[in-house]
């Protein structure tokens, strides 16, 4: 069986003296180096005792030593287990109980985050080629012969926040990796920005593992920067992929820099997921890079990609592409939501997860006959262009209406003032509400009457929002992506 590591293997023998990495704490290797780095980590989690089927757990932000970490899990034939290190103790304590690892590995040298975990768990400090991490152990742990399969286990957020632990297979890390780098056209010449943190499916399929597979150069940063990502643009990068937020922010810092774009860059790919587009939005942001926005849909469970866009520079299309090469999807119209085309997205083929670790009822509903139930709306065009339209769990039933979130999110993303839009909705007096938490630039925070004007103008009554939110920053993951289920609580103040 062929292993995640194998792409690693395949540019050592190849082009050993590549630039491989380089990271924001001043860590540069080729890919010999790299190679040693992994080489030396796994020999010292054997000599730890870890086995081919334990779960190693990797409390990390960005960086070189976190990659190694999760290469040195799969050379030794155990499941990888990152978990970003900006999680609370308590959320990394139900991990550890559900996953039961029998070591864990936190990157210390990259993440004061991590530094206060280490100290909790009273690890020890470990010291070599891969850097310097800190390693906790023993947990009561045994090797799970169900992984014997699985390269990495991913903990989701979820719309409920309730985290479940998604086994990803050597096969489905590595069709993910093939896929991003064929669809980017990745090439040794490229340089990635890594920004999108490795412990989330999309910065470690569609970066990391992508690049390997490329013999690309990665460029890791542990968290985001709206400033420094603009120097790095400068300074050679040429595949950037990102979530709106990330998008948002930077536009936001050219302007206070009264910089229009990024100009005489070598980018020549740039991407956005986790959310929908809008026309408005997409041709601002391809003015601001000078190339096409490209757009893409895929979840934890299916191994980041189920379909991408593919378009030139200008192409109004702002659905989710066309399903990618060896991927299956449909819509099933019968759903709560579904009708005239629209309904939840089903997805089959070699990137669907093997199941979630240890809950055999949420695998069960979640894969039907071969396959996966995103819990996504989605219509086809007559192109055969996948549009999304909000998850299933988040349509709106307003007065007998069905609202879509995006729908309306667009529209007040449309505003100047606006960064990004999250709407949700609310249960009063029987009925859902439409409730629109908006992200805007300090010192330059739109009216909420203005907005309110400003949507109306462009959704039909029963999709205005019934309440406007301005804020400066929204709660989100690392990734960026937005915490819906989160937003009611962070307001609750102002929603009283």
């Amino acid at each position: 069986m062929s292993k995640w590591h194998d792409f690693l293997d395949d540019q050592i023998e190849v082009r050993p003296d590549a630039l491989a990495l380089t990271d924001d704490g001043g860590a540069t290797w080729s890919f010999a180096e790299f190679g040693q780095a992994v080489d030396a980590l796994a020999e010292e989690l054997r000599r730890r005792g870890a086995r081919a089927c334990d779960r190693i757990m990797i409390v990390s932000e960005n960086c070189c030593a976190a990659i190694a970490a999760l290469y040195a899990c799969s050379r030794i034939g155990a499941c990888a287990v990152p978990v970003n290190a900006r999680q609370t103790g308590g959320e990394l304590a139900r991990i550890v109980e559900h996953a039961r690892p029998t070591l864990v590995l936190l990157t210390t040298a990259a993440s004061p985050d991590a530094v206060k975990h280490a100290e909790a768990m009273e690890a020890e400090e470990l010291n070599g080629k891969f850097g310097a991490l800190h390693i906790a152990a023993p947990f009561a742990s045994d090797p799970d012969a169900d992984l014997d399969d699985v390269a990495v286990m991913l903990f989701t957020t979820g719309t409920t926040g309730t985290p479940k632990g998604v086994m990803l297979t050597h096969d489905n890390v590595r069709f993910g990796g093939m896929t991003s780098a064929n669809l980017r056209g990745m090439t040794p010449d490229d340089v990635v920005y890594g920004v999108l943190p490795i412990t989330h499916v999309f910065g470690l399929c569609s970066v990391v593992t992508a690049a390997s597979c490329a013999g690309a150069q990665v460029r890791l940063e542990a968290r985001f920067s709206a400033a420094r990502l603009y120097e790095q643009l400068q300074d050679g990068v040429t595949l950037f992929s990102a979530v709106p937020q990330m998008h948002a922010l930077l536009m936001q810092y050219a302007k206070e820099q009264e910089v229009d774009g990024v100009h005489d860059c070598a980018l020549r790919y740039t991407s956005s997921g986790a959310a929908p587009l809008d026309p408005a939005w997409k041709r601002k942001a391809e003015a601001f890079y000078g190339v096409p926005i490209q757009n893409g849909y895929g979840l934890t469970e299916s191994t980041a990609g189920v379909s991408a866009s593919s378009n030139e520079l200008g192409d109004p299309d702002i659905s989710v592409g066309t399903a990618l090469p060896g991927v299956a999807v449909k819509v099933d119209e019968t759903v709560e939501g579904g009708g005239d085309g629209v309904g939840e997205v089903l997805t089959a083929g070699p990137h669907v997860m093997k199941g979630y670790y240890r809950n055999p009822e949420a695998t069960a509903e979640a894969l039907q006959e071969g396959w996966l139930r995103t819990g996504d709306l989605g219509y086809f065009d007559d192109q055969g262009r996948l549009h999304i339209a909000g998850r299933s769990k988040e349509l709106i039933i307003h007065g007998g209406f069905n609202v879509y979130p995006p729908e309306v999110e667009a529209a007040l993303n449309d505003h100047p003032q606006v960064i990004q839009s999250a709407v949700i909705g609310r249960t009063v007096n029987g009925d859902e509400l439409v409730y629109a938490f908006v992200q805007a630039a300090e010192g330059d925070l739109p009216d909420v009457d203005d907005l309110a004007q400003f949507a109306a103008m462009r959704l039909a009554g029963y999709k205005r929002p019934s309440r406007i939110i301005v804020a400066t920053g929204l709660p989100a993951a690392p990734t960026g992506k937005i915490l819906k289920h989160r937003l009611l609580d962070h307001f609750a103040d102002r929603l009283s």
